[in-house]
């Protein structure tokens, strides 16, 4: 398994700290926060297969592979472990790899999401209107931002799935730079979940930070994260979405610090 492309933050003699990104999303998204990270650890915002500078793969995604994909990349990197913040998919990657492998997860941050398979989303929709852009001739991001428009009308999605539109040095051509096709042919296995039916419990610390107002995290999917994660803590930030770290990034921050203060060794 291939390598992966990442973002590196803060001094080598800090504990590592490794961030795994959502679907659609890359290690460039969590620049702000990964900087405040840096403060007190060695970061590393990694891009997750298919998406960002990394690989686009061959066959489809699923946790095993991606939690395998950045054990691997571990190794590469001479980490035995570390503490691990996922959001959305980067979550489930990140609790796949605590449960799979749990002596390389020091602490475990999941952004958003919860230990349990999801139906249909609108991710999907998402895909099909990226594809349908034809960017032969185009070569102003503006012009295909307003193409999305009558298909993804939500001003703040629109505008970060548009990251993904790069333009290539010595190029005015722009492009996709995520696999739209492998992603769409990976999205039933991404709402998946699936575990090993005799999987052990990770007992490390583990912490749950969910939108207050997203369906990520119900209170149904509850008894999941308790069944899997028995030294976890929980709390939902009132009127919250699904990417409290650009939502928030106050309350992130003061949250996330003082569930890794806790139990830094």
């Amino acid at each position: 398994m291939s390598s992966l492309a990442f973002l590196e933050h803060g001094d080598a003699s800090r504990p590592p700290l490794l961030i795994l990104h959502g679907l659609f999303g890359s290690g460039r998204n969590w620049g702000t926060i990964a900087r405040k990270l840096a403060n007190s650890y060695h970061v590393f915002a990694l891009d997750l297969p298919n998406h960002g500078r990394s690989e686009w793969t061959a066959g489809a995604m699923d946790y095993p592979y991606m939690a395998q994909v950045v054990a691997n990349w571990m190794d590469e990197h001479a980490l035995p472990s570390a503490t691990i913040i996922g959001h959305s998919m980067g979550g489930k990657t990140a609790m796949q790899l605590a449960l799979l492998h749990p002596e390389r997860v020091d602490l475990l941050v999941a952004v958003d999401v919860a230990p349990v398979p999801y139906g249909p989303r609108e991710h999907g929709g998402y895909i099909k209107a990226m594809q349908d852009v034809t960017l032969t001739g185009i070569s102003r991001r503006s012009e295909v931002e307003a193409l999305l428009e009558d298909t993804i009308t939500e001003t703040m999605i629109r505008k970060f799935l548009m990251q993904n539109l790069v333009q290539d040095e010595g190029s005015e051509q722009l492009r996709w730079q995520i696999n739209l096709d492998g992603l769409a042919a990976s999205l039933p296995a991404l709402m998946d979940f699936p575990l090993p039916e005799d999987v052990e419990p990770f007992t490390n610390p583990s912490f749950f930070l969910a939108g207050g107002a997203s369906n990520y995290v119900l209170p149904d999917y509850e008894s999941a994260i308790r069944r899997l994660f028995l030294d976890h803590g929980l709390y939902r930030i009132p009127g919250g979405g699904h990417w409290p770290h650009a939502e928030t990034p106050e309350i992130f921050m003061e949250q996330v610090m003082g569930f890794l203060d806790r139990h830094r060794g």
